[in-house]
């Protein structure tokens, strides 16, 4: 496998002029990995356009220690266009290649800022590049250049010479394309260079030609949707070139890591023992494929001991029977193979591992595997082994290699042999994730813990502009309307356009949700209203593959197009139509899309993986078990009981546990690892019943599976280095009342990876990305938009094996808990009023103050007064130094109790009346009997009211948060936040103390009537910082 970078160098903006005449004349040289190109010059151009692609080696990791990773971008003027004797520095700018470059189809233009060489440098401009890399197959690379392609186009004078010069330079790329820029080459050299830059790109246009033939919609969109494709085939594959070098060893297990090296340590020797066989009373099982677990230290949780038997093939086994293997250990747990696959060489395959729960590695018990008949049940022989002299295996020791085993106990064949690997592990072990677990599960292939990653979602920004040539219409006003439709549930609609012309005009913005890999299309249907009452009629209709639509990261505009309509539903009479449609279509990436409430989320991050910022820490999440778990399904007599298991949710990664079957004190003892970007994020974990095997009496399908409590971490209030081991209470509140499921003991330890001034400057960024303050997005048009994410990332998730279902998607994102509920309007309230005491605090201080009720504090008031009267400058600082003091003071009063939770006092459940709970459940519209609703309100108004009632309730827990982020700020709930502002009080004390109010006044003034070029287009830190203070609202049911 080989990987290219490709650089494109699009365009520059407003550079420098360096020619003496207002203007210059500038180039673009790349250096990567000790390799220099640059493009052509632009002559006289301060807004140059090259669209050149330079095409870089990927160094081996090994090469990078010594050249480094990054991208180097220069630009500079050309002497040989000008008056000056040497080549002019017109901005650079430096790339890290970890973080900025991607895979072809998700590569998008961005405009970096020119840096300066030195502090006294006058540069500005922007320079708009396209960085991605793509891998090639050496097999592949070798062919594309026949020699009678050549031949054809030397009829055409133009390109004769572009792809000839392209083997020449290739044998000594490093000594002499990086010499020749540092000597200043002539103009010869440099068009010798500037030639070499165009055959990447005579390539590129080659390989599209055959889809554009192929593609029904226009040129433009048509040749742009070809990366895109390109990309889509190769998702799935693997990035690194490491795995394809390392061959598959048959003796290995297919779940053990291939890092490790190969052991040959002298197994476990069977034991002569009477066979007794199994019979039919074991259940097939099937693997399912899934995302590898990363390894992890496990020393957040207990050491749970596990017995492995991994079965890998059998040989000398008659060829007309259809084998499988079955596992039993003295204790009743029991297990079977799938069956067995014939190999060329006459084997029969099976990789396939087994866990088997022990209480202690040091417990004695049998372990029985034998070979048998599927098809006629007739045993072809066995193995026991004694447990106790099974080796004990515990990472980083490397894996245990199979062994042959000779089956005995049948007299009728010859004897077969069976190769397996058995040892004593703990969950830390590699081959844990896709074993099957028998004791824990009861051999259900759907309750293996599982890593899910959700899709990522893409704003779809569709404008419609307008529509000519509709038909030949008479002169009278008729109504025309554009219907967008994209997937299932996403149906938006323009306004209706009235005009007598048949051209309609609409200039409107629509707003879509779409997932990668981008396999849909964006529907368009032209409908036209020739009366209010008749239904519309559809005209034509537009079908735009999403592949094929451009990609942008900032607020740039982009290109629109005319694309023709087509006749609706294939109809020949109206084959001969002709009109089209004005729209500029793109996908934003500068947006964060939000699957979760604004104040619960825990990732803010753009889609646009070019925007990402490197993390700043890592969280680790140990899942112990729960205790005292109430009975969720019931069995024949009656007997209750529970298949637990625990889903975590942190940004766009998923984990599911595997399930723990009829136990109301389940242990899991599994932890996984986040990557943290933001630290005022959240981490959510909830428990769920398993309902897999049951189903609905009436239908077949599969019951969902039931809520049995959630908990919520904010990372921010986490001490780095620190291990949090508690337990939480798990309730759940449903129309029926709070109730308390149980009890969720986890494990968290949040370690910093950047340093502590890199932690603390994210306190003064924005949460959210840039375009979010840019083109900001409404209130209800977010809402709505999150709703549909939540939706796709429900049936993206449900199509994983195993799923992980729809109500347990929506349950973690709190999908539906935006409702209008009267408790939450009245935990608003009471959230206000708790504000507004600390204000009432104080009056009433001042009352105490005036009636001398405390003679001393009323003494040092006076004091105080006549002090600040005297020397009106010290009230400010004074003001400042008597925060920091309150706040030093509260440092003693900080919460030891555990990470905050659900808080029912807070939350208004314990008192809340069944009416309300009835009405929060409610759907949108009401599903309750018409009468129920009557007795409400009369008619349709009561679904009206509830929806502004909604709004009225999220703006008072909004001025709330206000309130109680005011608060935060001295009592130390965000221990890190509640330092930096006290810190600053006490600077700004001090500087205030020693330094003129009338110089600071002054310079406060200046600063604030700024000159808008002195203006940054973020907010100001001092409202970031503000807008990552933590709130009461995360613990609010």
């Amino acid at each position: 496998m080989v990987r290219k970078l490709i650089v494109e160098v699009v365009d520059a903006r407003n550079l420098t002029p360096k020619d003496g005449r207002g203007t210059s004349s500038p180039y673009v040289q790349v250096d990567y990995y000790g390799q220099r190109k640059r493009t052509k010059t632009a002559i006289c151009e301060l807004n140059p356009t090259w669209n050149e692609v330079l095409e870089f080696n990927v160094a081996k990791p090994s090469d990078a220690q010594v050249l480094g990773d990054m991208l180097e971008v220069v630009i500079y003027h050309d002497k040989n266009h000008g008056p000056t004797t040497r080549n002019n520095f017109l901005g650079w700018i430096c790339l890290n290649s970890t973080q900025l470059f991607v895979k072809k189809g998700e590569e998008a233009l961005i405009y970096f800022p020119l840096q300066k060489k030195s502090l006294l440098s006058w540069i500005q401009g922007d320079i708009g590049l396209k960085i991605y890399y793509v891998d090639h197959d050496e097999n592949e690379v070798a062919p594309p250049p026949p020699p009678p392609e050549p031949e054809k186009k030397q009829e055409e004078p133009p390109a004769v010479a572009a792809p000839a010069p392209p083997p020449e330079p290739a044998p000594a790329p490093p000594a002499a394309d990086g010499e020749k820029p540092n000597e200043e080459p002539p103009a010869a050299a440099a068009e010798a260079e500037s030639a070499a830059a165009p055959p990447p790109e005579n390539v590129e246009v080659e390989a599209e030609k055959p889809t554009e033939s192929s593609q029904p919609p226009p040129q433009p969109t048509v040749e742009e949707s070809t990366p895109p494709e390109v990309d889509s085939s190769t998702v799935g594959g693997v990035e690194e070139p490491t795995p394809p070098d390392d061959p598959v060893i048959e003796m290995m297990p297919a779940s053990v890591s291939k890092s490790m090296p190969e052991v040959r340590i002298a197994g476990p020797q069977p034991i002569k023992r009477l066979f007794t066989g199994h019979g039919s009373n074991f259940t097939p099982l099937d693997p399912t494929e899934s995302m590898t677990i990363e390894k992890s230290s496990f020393d957040l949780v207990e050491k749970m001991h596990y017995l492995f038997v991994q079965v890998v093939k059998a040989r000398k086994l008659p060829s007309i029977v259809n084998p499988i293997v079955r596992i039993g250990v003295s204790g009743g747990h029991n297990a079977q193979s799938n069956p067995a696959r014939k190999s060329p060489n006459f084997f029969f395959e099976w990789d396939q591992t087994f866990a088997f729960g022990r209480n202690s590695p040091d417990s004695s018990s049998t372990l029985e595997v034998s070979v048998w008949d599927s098809v006629h049940n007739t045993f072809l022989g066995g193995i026991c082994f004694d447990v106790t002299e099974i080796p004990l295996r515990d990472p980083p020791d490397s894996p245990l290699a199979p062994q042959w085993y000779r089956l005995d106990g049948n007299e009728t064949h010859y004897p077969g042999e069976l190769m397996l690997a058995t040892w004593i592990g703990t969950q830390a072990d590699e081959a844990f994730p896709d074993a099957t677990k028998s004791t824990d599960c009861r051999n259900n292939v759907n309750s293996r813990a599982k890593v899910y990653q959700s899709p990522k979602l893409w704003y779809l920004r569709a404008t419609v502009i307008e529509a000519r040539d509709i038909l030949d219409l008479p002169l009278k006003d008729l109504s025309f309307q554009i219907r967008a439709q994209l997937g299932i549930f996403q149906v938006l609609k323009t306004k209706v356009s009235v005009t007598r012309d048949g051209s309609p005009l609409w200039n409107e913005d629509l707003l879509f949700i779409a997932a990668e890999p981008f396999s849909d299309y964006l529907i368009f249907f032209l409908e036209m209203r020739q009366s209010s009452k008749a239904p519309p009629v559809t005209i034509g209709i537009v079908r735009i593959p999403n592949a094929a639509i451009e990609r942008r990261v900032d607020d740039r505009k982009v290109a629109s197009h005319w694309f023709n309509l087509e006749a609706p539903n294939n109809d020949e009479k109206r084959a001969m139509y002709k009109g089209r449609v004005h729209l500029r279509l793109c996908f934003d990436g500068g947006y964060h899309v939000m699957d979760e409430a604004a104040h619960l989320c825990s990732d803010y991050r753009p889609t646009a993986r070019q925007l990402w910022k490197p993390p700043v820490g890592t969280i680790e999440l140990g899942i112990i078990g729960c205790k005292s778990l109430i009975p969720m399904k019931t069995m024949g007599k009656g007997k209750g009981f529970t298949d637990a298991y625990c889903v975590a949710k942190y940004g766009s990664k998923w984990i599911r546990t595997r399930t723990i079957s009829d136990s109301l004190e389940p242990k899991w003892n599994e932890q996984y690892t986040w990557k943290v970007y933001d630290p005022c994020t959240v981490l959510s974990v909830g428990v769920f019943d398993d309902s897999s095997g049951i189903f609905f009496e009436t239908d077949s399908m599969s019951k969902p599976d039931s809520r049995i409590g959630k908990v919520r971490v904010r990372i921010s209030t986490l001490q780095t280095g620190k291990v949090y081991r508690n337990s939480y209470p798990l309730l759940v509140l449903s129309n029926s009342g709070m109730k308390k499921m149980g009890d969720l003991e986890v494990a968290i330890r949040f370690t910093r990876a950047a340093s502590n001034l890199d932690i603390l400057h994210v306190y003064s960024q924005p949460l959210l990305p840039l375009m979010h303050h840019i083109k900001p997005l409404g209130i209800v048009q977010q809402e709505m938009l999150r709703n549909i994410a939540a939706k796709t990332i429900a049936v993206h998730l449900s199509r994983s094996e195993p799923p992980v279902k729809r109500e347990v998607v929506l349950y973690m994102l709190d999908a539906d808990s935006q409702g209008f509920s009267m408790r939450k309007v009245r935990v608003n309230y009471f959230r206000i009023i708790n504000v507004i005491v600390g204000f009432m605090d104080i009056i009433k201080w001042v009352e105490e103050i005036r009636t001398w009720r405390n003679p001393m504090a009323t003494i040092l008031v006076h004091a105080l007064f006549v002090m600040l009267v005297w020397f009106p400058d010290l009230i400010v600082p004074t003001l400042a130094f008597y925060v920091f003091v309150i706040g030093a003071w509260n440092y003693r009063f900080k919460s030891r109790e555990p990470l905050p939770h659900f808080d029912p006092r807070i939350s208004l459940v314990d008192g809340v009346d069944r009416d309300e709970l009835d009405e929060e459940f409610d759907m949108v519209p009401s599903n309750r009997p018409n009468e129920i609703v009557r007795a409400r309100l009369i008619g349709g108004r009561y679904d009206k009211l509830r929806t502004v009632g909604a709004r009225v309730q999220r703006i008072l827990g909004d001025i709330a948060s206000q309130g109680e982020r005011v608060q935060a700020l001295v009592t130390w709930r965000d221990p890190r936040a509640t330092g930096i502002f006290v810190g600053l009080c006490f600077v700004v004390a001090m500087i205030m103390y020693m330094v003129p109010s009338k110089m600071v006044a002054m310079a406060f003034g200046f600063y604030y009537l700024r000159h808008p070029i002195f203006r940054d287009r973020m907010p100001s830190p001092a409202l970031n910082f503000f807008r990552r203070l933590p709130s009461l609202s995360d613990r609010i049911m």
